[in-house]
């Protein structure tokens, strides 16, 4: 399967404006690329390239007074099967987990795992251990939020979700990645693109999505508490410890997004 990607992004900047970026298809998925989503900018300016702290592509630009648009075309090789199911997957204690899962135990910006523990041992304390009570996590989630574009908040935080009981993607993988941390799970956040493959079109506009990864039986697993069923056709841009670790854009000074487009689609080999 082949999968057309790709964004355009336009800012307004009242002077000149640094900005961090994390749009790049993840390091992970490099030998799918059949045609690279190159970052291009117009007017031309200079692009930095970078590695994060967690491994991610990243790109440094100072956008110019003016209207800005950031743009990438990319196509990548999948293979078209969905998320992968295993439900023997076990728990690891923590005293056995590898040091570089430690920090995706501990709370962070959006993930109060302090104001959720409670909360967490009294819904799934009970639940199986490993996979299923990952799973168990993603059911609750999914019927406990209610989805909407028009409740889109960008400070809004898992402890805010669980309590308001609406929000988007990145609002599902917040309570969910709070609640799997609070059960002893090592739980980190993804971004990238989920296009509507093998599933029927959505009517709103396409965008990037969020969703978990679960580190279980000595390796890291997808969930998704959003669509709470296997994918097909996720491709990664970014891993973090919630939604400030990877957004697509971190700016220094006034702007104005004035235009939002992502792209994934499949598409035949010519």
């Amino acid at each position: 399967m082949l999968i057309r990607l790709g964004y355009e992004l336009v800012y307004d900047c009242p002077q000149p404006t640094p900005m961090l970026l994390t749009l790049n298809v993840h390091y992970t998925r490099i030998s799918d690329m059949v045609v690279p989503d190159h970052l291009v900018t117009s007017p031309p300016i200079p692009i930095r390239a970078y590695r994060d702290g967690f491994g991610n592509w990243c790109n440094r630009i100072v956008a110019p007074a003016g209207r800005t648009r950031l743009s990438a075309n990319g196509i990548v090789k999948d293979t078209g099967e969905p998320d992968r199911v295993v439900i023997q997957a076990q728990q690891l204690a923590v005293e056995d987990l590898p040091d570089e899962a430690l920090v995706f135990l501990l709370g962070s910006r959006y993930c109060e795992t302090d104001r959720l523990s409670e909360i967490a041992w009294s819904l799934f304390g009970k639940s199986p251990l490993g996979w299923a009570r990952v799973q168990a996590i993603c059911d609750y989630v999914h019927q406990h939020i209610t989805f909407g574009y028009e409740h889109a908040r960008a400070t809004r935080t898992a402890w805010e979700a669980y309590c308001d009981r609406t929000g988007v993607c990145r609002d599902y993988a917040h309570l969910a990645v709070a609640f799997c941390r609070c059960m002893n799970i090592p739980a980190r956040y993804c971004t990238g693109y989920l296009g509507d493959i093998g599933v029927p079109v959505a009517d709103a506009l396409m965008d990037f999505s969020a969703w978990f990864e679960a580190y279980l039986g000595g390796a890291w697993h997808t969930f998704d508490a959003r669509h709470d069923v296997p994918r097909i056709g996720r491709v990664l841009i970014a891993r973090g410890r919630d939604a400030a670790d990877v957004a697509i854009s971190t700016t220094f000074g006034p702007n104005t997004l004035s235009s939002f487009k992502v792209v994934t689609e499949e598409i035949t080999a010519e």
